[in-house]
């Protein structure tokens, strides 16, 4: 097995011995391991040696690189600044970094509120931008609009809401979906304010959590107004934007362009209203901006702060300020019928299995018996009272009381989802049926046994499955209403709740789970679960039912565990790391994280804050006392996570721009694959993301090669070709080609680069390498290292990490079934668990790549050999003590440089000692194990 994953492994007898002596050092130390089982694969004595060329080279570099670093970290420093960073000598940046370090919120806030706005009073601006408001009320466009907004429960209350904000410096706003709030509330403001003659100081900013939603929106009220976008109304979201003009205006835009805003107008000078749309969402970014809010309007005494709410949660953002006033507009649906899962099995007849392990003792000690026996009480539990409760209604019959008293009877069951669907299509009217399930693999099976019976002739019937990672299918034909004769059957995750409205749906399957993306603080992995919904979820999934007519909701769990429900979903804040947070608390000059962090509305666990301190540590961008590095100070400007952010700072350094913008782009976004239906189509698909990945046991490459091939493809014209060849998505690959050139934007203003064009030559002279390519991937994602450890019957991966043991690839991944490594060490972006603990996007690395891209690497003795290490794996990892001390050296000799590169921000001159250490450093990792 070990010749099979390892060409260049250990013989048979000694992988044997090898494998012996671990098992007995196993046993008598009590503890586990990566090779602590029977079935791992043998640990090798991996002996690294240097190249006799390359040993030349690295002696010649490091006799030169202490006089560099001596020249370049001198004790002379000619301004009056902290000692820590006298070595600093570029002004420019010294003067920008100490800023950030030693500033504070309050005093920024003085400081910006002092400084001139751009909302000047001008009489003539509001005279002039008064009489185009009123010569806009002659036009037909204009008057059309007007009569359809005036039939929006939102304008039932317009004096009301105008009233609160003239009398109030915050108010909470909530409405029912389809009341109109997201468009009329802001048009209200701006044209009671262009009436009142304050237009010149008037200029309101509305935030969206999703990019399409800014831009629609916009689209929409631009078109409301009889204008086109870029005069009143305007949006900027990420790699796009259509201004507006900067007084009289509405500008739309994500959370995450807002917080961009506030680094240099952190008292939003330049804004009259802030609105906050779709709150309940409770996603970090509007979380950290209503934390922020709080702070400014004490000292921006004229700024007005609307938050808006889908749903009736008004209490909670109220009482976190100061129990401001509220404001409820009633929705516009029809009725909707809901049925629970007793109804459900009453219309269907439907009987779940009854199966249980048979052989006891067999199962005693399994913990995931345990848990089900446990489970088992809880539902009885539960479920006894409920019995009783029902038979006094004496509603339904003796084989629902009997389904009842079956724990399986919660289970996901898309049996029964598929037989409700035919109780529907064979009993009920014509509408669209609308069906909630957990995940893209739920979503693939139902489709599939839908397709696979005789029950759902494409005649009578038209299935579409919904999801971000399936193929993009002509979108306008699910929003379009089919003929008469023909039912329209949609399966979809969460994505049909608020992001997209499908107006002739009138049956709704709520299967009662939910994929929401968590993070298990005291086992430190990110997680992908079904759970319950919240009760707003629920609400939110019946009201896709009451669009255009009366509908009926089914929901597929008992009404007595609905009173279980959490009423909220938990907020993101609770749910996901927090480097990128405490990075712009940082640089925003917050204070310490922990201190912030506590007076945000839902507090995030200590223990989530000390482990993202801790990473932010290891990738070296806070220091001890919890200050940003230069390095950090970097990253807290790149809207990037930090990880992918020291990917393309490294790419800049060595030149290496393209590949490794695409990978932080694909990291940062998604990535182009997308995964058909067809178990044929899948295995296709599987294969040619092997080919783009070039036999480097790489999905990273993989995103890059097909980033690199697309873009000579849209240059050839056959794009559209080349995405449906090899699975890709031509609309996100054209946005990750565009995020591209805003890294090299960012880089290019931090002086990083010498353009902002990510194809320079000079920024590319090392991309052919795949070596470096890795390493830089590795450099970014460190400590983020498994190691492939074993193989399981069906021929698929199991790696290993220290804190998680066994490790699973992804079937997503290229090394899902892969059968030979060049090493059996793995860098990876994504952990998760799911069924199991999976690594989602995996690169094979070698040993000089592990040891250079981590932080410092430490020598000692054992069993009279040398080894090398700079984490838990590398114990097996031998060398000449004077091997060991050059690579330590040269590690040293590079952080010094990189140090250096962040206080003294340039591109790298090739032609200097720099160059020359570089080059050798590149020399090194690209050496073969």
């Amino acid at each position: 097995m070990s010749r099979r994953f390892f060409p260049n492994g250990m013989s048979n007898s000694s992988a044997q011995h090898n494998r012996e002596e671990q098992q007995m050092q196993s046993s008598a130390s009590g503890s586990g391991g990566p090779y602590s089982r029977t079935r791992r694969l043998s640990p090798e004595f991996k002996v690294f040696r240097l190249l006799p060329h390359l040993e030349q080279r690295i002696k010649t570099i490091l006799n030169n690189s202490k006089s560099f670093c001596s020249s370049i970290f001198d004790e002379r420093s000619n301004f009056e600044y902290d000692d820590k960073y006298h070595h600093i000598h570029d002004p420019r940046f010294k003067k920008k970094f100490l800023e950030i370090l030693n500033g504070d919120i309050e005093h920024n806030l003085t400081k910006a509120i002092s400084m001139k706005s751009k909302l000047q009073r001008n009489s003539n601006v509001d005279r002039i931008l008064l009489n185009e408001y009123k010569d806009k009320q002659d036009q037909n466009d204009y008057l059309n609009m007007l009569k359809f907004r005036l039939k929006l429960p939102a304008y039932h209350k317009k004096s009301e809401i105008l009233q609160l904000i003239k009398d109030n410096q915050v108010v909470v706003i909530s409405g029912e979906t389809g009341c109109g709030k997201t468009t009329q509330v802001a048009q209200f403001i701006l044209d009671d304010q262009l009436e009142a003659g304050n237009g010149s100081i008037t200029r309101i900013v509305c935030t969206q959590p999703r990019r399409i939603s800014a831009i629609s929106i916009a689209e929409r009220v631009a078109a409301e107004r009889a204008e086109r976008l870029g005069k009143s109304v305007g949006y900027q979201i990420r790699l796009e934007k259509i201004p507006t003009r900067e007084q009289g205006s509405i500008l739309f835009c994500t959370t995450g362009i807002l917080l961009q805003i506030m680094k240099t107008d952190p008292a939003l000078k330049d804004f009259s209203h802030v609105i906050l749309d779709e709150i309940h969402e409770r996603t970090t970014e509007s979380d950290f901006i209503i934390t922020l809010l709080k702070k400014i309007i004490p000292k921006r005494t004229d700024l007005k702060i609307l938050l808006m709410s889908a749903t009736l949660n008004s209490e909670r953002f109220s009482k976190y300020y100061n129990e401001c006033p509220m404001i409820h507009i009633p929705g516009f649906t029809y009725p909707v019928q809901e049925f629970y899962l007793e109804d459900v099995l009453s219309l269907t007849q439907f009987k779940f299995s009854e199966e249980e392990p048979t052989d006891y003792s067999k199962y005693l000690k399994d913990t995931r018996y345990k848990k089900q026996q446990h489970k088992k009480r809880e539902f009885l539990k539960i479920m006894q009272p409920y019995i009783e409760q029902l038979r006094t209604e004496m509603k339904y019959g003796e084989h629902v009381f009997n389904q009842l008293r079956n724990p399986n009877s919660e289970n996901f069951s898309l049996e029964l989802i598929e037989k409700l669907v035919r109780y529907i299509c064979n009993t009920k009217g014509p509408g669209a049926i609308l069906i909630f399930l957990p995940g893209m693999m739920d979503i693939s099976q139902l489709n599939r046994m839908m397709l696979d019976s005789e029950y759902y002739p494409s005649d009578k019937y038209i299935i579409y499955p919904l999801h971000s990672r399936m193929p993009t299918i002509n979108q306008k034909l699910i929003f379009k209403k089919p003929p008469d004769d023909i039912r329209k059957i949609i399966i979809a995750t969460s994505i049909a709740e608020t992001s997209i409205t499908i107006e002739d749906v009138v049956y709704v399957i709520d299967c009662g789970k939910t994929k929401l993306g968590g993070f298990d603080v005291k086992n430190n992995i990110q997680t992908l679960e079904p759970e319950w919904v919240s009760l707003a979820t629920a609400k939110q999934r019946r009201g896709r039912a009451g669009r255009v007519k009366s509908g009926e909701c089914y929901h597929l769990y008992y009404k007595v565990r609905e009173m279980a429900f959490d009423q909220y979903p938990l907020p993101e804040m609770l749910r996901t790391r927090l480097e990128e947070v405490i990075l712009k608390i940082k640089i925003l000059q917050l204070g310490k994280a922990k201190e912030f962090l506590a007076s945000v509305m839902d507090p995030p666990d200590l223990k989530a804050i000390d482990l993202s301190l801790d990473l932010l540590r290891t990738l070296n961008a806070l220091d001890k006392e919890e200050h940003l590095t230069p390095l950090g100070y970097h990253l807290a400007h790149l809207p990037l996570d930090p990880r992918t952010g020291k990917m393309i700072l490294w790419a800049a350094l060595f030149s290496c721009v393209k590949p490794i913008f695409a990978i932080a782009a694909s990291l940062t976004f998604k990535d182009a694959f997308y995964c058909p239906l067809e178990k044929e189509e899948k295995e296709k698909a599987h294969q040619k993301k092997l080919e783009l990945s070039m036999g480097e046991n790489s999905d990273h490459i993989a995103f890059a090669e097909a980033l690199r091939r697309f873009e000579v493809a849209r240059l050839r014209g056959n794009a559209g070709a080349f995405c449906k060849e090899y699975f890709l998505s031509f609309n996100t690959l054209k946005l990750l080609s565009e995020m591209k050139t805003q890294f090299a934007q960012y880089l290019y203003e931090m002086k990083f680069l010498n353009n902002n064009n990510p194809d320079d030559k000079n920024a590319n002279r090392n991309s052919h390498n795949i070596a470096l390519i890795k390493a830089i991937v590795c450099a970014g994602l460190y400590p983020n290292i498994a190691v492939i450890s074993d193989i399981t019957k069906n021929e698929t991966i199991v790696g290993w990490t220290p804190e998680d043991g066994d490790v699973r690839m992804h079937p997503s991944s290229v090394n899902w079934k892969a059968s030979n490594f060049a090493s059996q060490y793995l860098t990876y972006f994504t952990k998760q668990r799911s069924s199991a603990i999976y690594l989602h996007d995996t690169t094979c690395i070698s040993v000089p790549i592990l040891l250079f891209t981590g932080p410092n690497i430490s020598i000692r003795r054992e069993k009279g050999k040398c080894v090398i290490s700079n984490h838990n794996f590398s114990a097996y990892i031998t060398c000449k003590p004077q091997t060991a001390e050059m690579i330590q050296e040269l590690q040293r000799a590079l952080n010094s440089l990189l140090t250096y590169k962040m206080t003294h921000p340039a591109t790298v001159l090739w032609s200097t000692f720099e160059g020359q250490m570089l080059n050798t450093i590149i020399g090194l990792i690209s050496q073969k194990d």
